[in-house]
C-alpha cells in the first residue's frame, strides 16, 4: 500500500511544481519567491523552510523535472540488459530535452548567461552534468565487465547524449517547423543507441 504523504510534504510539491510552471513561463529573473509561494498557496515562510534561496529551488525545480523524466541514479545501475538498458535511458532523456519545460528553461539560461552567469551553470550543474556524470559511470562499469570497450566514459557519454538530441531539439530550440513525428523520432533514438553499441562493441 502507497504511504500517504505528509501536509509537508504535499507543500514540498506545491512548491516545486509552482516554481517549474513560473520558471517555464517567465524566467528566472522575472520570478520571485512571493509568485512561487502564492501559486502554490503557501507562505513565503514555508517556501524558504523548504529550499533556502531561488537559487536553491531553481536547482530543486531542474531536479525534479529529472525525476519526472526517469533520469535519476537507480535508472543508471547496472541491469541485465545493456541495449536495453541505454536505449531506456535514452528514450527518457529524448523526452525530458525536448520537453517543453527544458527547452524553456534552456531558453532562459541562453538569453541571461551574460547578466547571470551563475543560473547557467546553476542549470549545467543540476541537469546535463548531473545526466552525463551518470551515464559516464554506468558506461565505464561496462567497460570494467567487457560488455563494452569505452576507454572514455564521460567522452562517449556526450557523444550518445548529444547524438539522441538531434534535429528535433535543434528545431524545438529554435521553434522551427518540420518536427519528426513522435514514433519517428523513438525509430531515430532506438538508430543511435544501435550506432553507439556498434561502434564501442568488445
Amino acid at each position: 500500500m502507497t504511504k500517504a504523504r505528509s501536509k509537508s510534504e504535499e507543500k514540498g510539491i506545491r512548491i516545486l511544481d509552482s516554481a517549474v510552471e513560473l520558471f517555464t513561463e517567465q524566467g528566472f529573473a522575472s520570478t520571485s519567491m512571493d509568485q512561487i509561494a502564492k501559486r502554490a498557496g503557501v507562505s513565503k515562510q514555508t517556501v524558504y523552510s523548504h529550499h533556502g534561496s531561488k537559487e536553491e529551488l531553481f536547482v530543486a525545480a531542474v531536479g525534479c523535472k529529472c525525476t519526472f523524466h526517469q533520469m535519476t541514479q537507480e535508472e543508471f545501475e547496472p541491469g541485465p540488459d545493456l541495449r536495453a538498458q541505454l536505449l531506456n535511458i535514452a528514450q527518457n532523456f529524448a523526452a525530458l530535452v525536448t520537453s517543453r519545460e527544458a527547452i524553456q528553461v534552456a531558453r532562459t539560461c541562453t538569453s541571461e548567461a551574460e547578466t547571470y552567469p551563475e543560473l547557467s551553470r546553476l542549470f549545467f550543474e543540476a541537469g546535463p552534468d548531473r545526466v552525463i556524470s551518470r551515464l559516464s559511470r554506468l558506461l565505464a562499469e561496462f567497460d570494467r565487465n567487457g560488455e563494452l570497450c569505452i576507454p572514455e566514459p564521460r567522452f562517449a557519454a556526450v557523444q550518445l547524449l548529444k547524438m539522441v538530441e538531434g534535429e528535433q531539439q535543434i528545431r524545438l530550440n529554435l521553434n522551427v517547423e518540420g518536427l519528426m513525428p513522435e514514433a519517428e523520432y523513438r525509430r531515430y533514438v532506438t538508430q543511435c543507441v544501435d550506432a553507439f553499441l556498434r561502434a564501442y562493441a568488445p
